[in-house]
């Protein structure tokens, strides 16, 4: 069973992964099992009850009382065992144990922000220790989203107005891959993200220190890491190529026509307030679909997302 699982699912990581594979193969064990003795069955009949001879009649036959309950009681049972199974996966996937630690997740169109008890913030990263209870409080800032880890077998609807939750426990340090599985828009397919799982240690001290960008580095590259580490180069090129937002590259102190027609110049207060409000003024031919980033990026990661604009000329 363990190399079918490793033949037809993901890497398991979790500890709520065995039942859930134990419950995928027993759908797909069973339903070969059944496909095999329909198949087998047309064609032992096909051949037992073919016309041998004009003369052949075909019988009326009315019914087989047997054969009807058996065909009725038999998927019945097996739907009941289908239904049983995955309703207590689906309440050990909803009901986090006492002692989980928290993380507020946020989906906005295209990323994911993950908030610490501790006011950490991370983006498109989700840090957590490893052989403890981890339990995700999850909502939308615009439309719906899902947020799904393959190797731990989870997966929520994150949706705007309303929190949902589901918890998982890393049974070992690696990192996984999440992905949003409900559409959410034309950049849907790079809405995704990282877990990386840390011992108890690790994961203490990178809370006490963040995600931090080496205070050593130039404004303009510290800017340029900042743009990568929140998901901004999904939305904006830096070579002047056409992406959901308007290209990095020449921006800095251009003119720039809005939705309504008004020119403004593209100085630092407009970047500024781009990153803190970005539907405050829609680019012409855009759509106003960023998200706020105002809580996310501190004011030293705004200026120095300035100063790397600034370079792309």
């Amino acid at each position: 069973m363990n190399r079918l699982s490793e033949f037809m699912l993901p890497p398991a990581k979790s500890t709520l992964a065995g039942e859930t594979d134990a419950l995928f193969h027993f759908i797909n064990v069973t339903s070969l099992i059944i496909l095999t003795g329909i198949t087998i069955a047309i064609i032992v009949f096909a051949w037992k009850y073919r016309r041998r001879s004009e003369d052949d009649v075909t019988p009326v036959i009315t019914h087989n009382s047997t054969l009807e309950i058996t065909w009725s009681v038999i998927p019945l049972i097996l739907v009941m065992i289908v239904f049983g199974w995955g309703f207590s996966g689906y309440m050990n996937l909803t009901t986090a144990p006492d002692d989980a630690y928290e993380i507020r997740v946020v989906g906005k169109s295209w990323l994911w922000e993950f908030h610490y008890e501790t006011g950490a913030v991370s983006v498109n990263e989700l840090h957590v220790p490893v052989d403890r209870p981890v339990k995700l409080v999850m909502t939308s800032d615009d439309v719906l989203h899902s947020l799904y880890i393959p190797d731990y077998r989870v997966k929520m609807d994150v949706l705007p107005n309303r929190y949902t939750s589901l918890w998982f426990e890393a049974t070992e340090t690696s990192e996984s891959i999440i992905f949003c599985s409900e559409y959410c828009g034309t950049q849907h397919s790079n809405m995704d993200a990282k877990v990386i799982v840390h011992s108890q240690d690790e994961f203490d001290e990178w809370l006490e220190s963040g995600d931090e960008i080496d205070e050593d580095m130039p404004p303009a590259e510290r800017g340029e890491a900042l743009v990568v580490r929140n998901g901004c180069n999904a939305c904006h090129s830096d070579d002047g190529s056409r992406l959901v937002g308007p290209s990095f590259q020449g921006l800095w102190m251009s003119d720039v026509t809005l939705e309504d027609g008004e020119v403004v110049t593209a100085d630092e207060n407009y970047i500024r307030e781009s990153i803190i409000d970005p539907n405050a003024k829609i680019t012409e031919g855009y759509d106003a679909v960023m998200p706020s980033y105002q809580g996310v990026i501190s004011d030293r990661g705004i200026d120095d997302i300035i100063e790397y604009i600034k370079t792309l000329e």
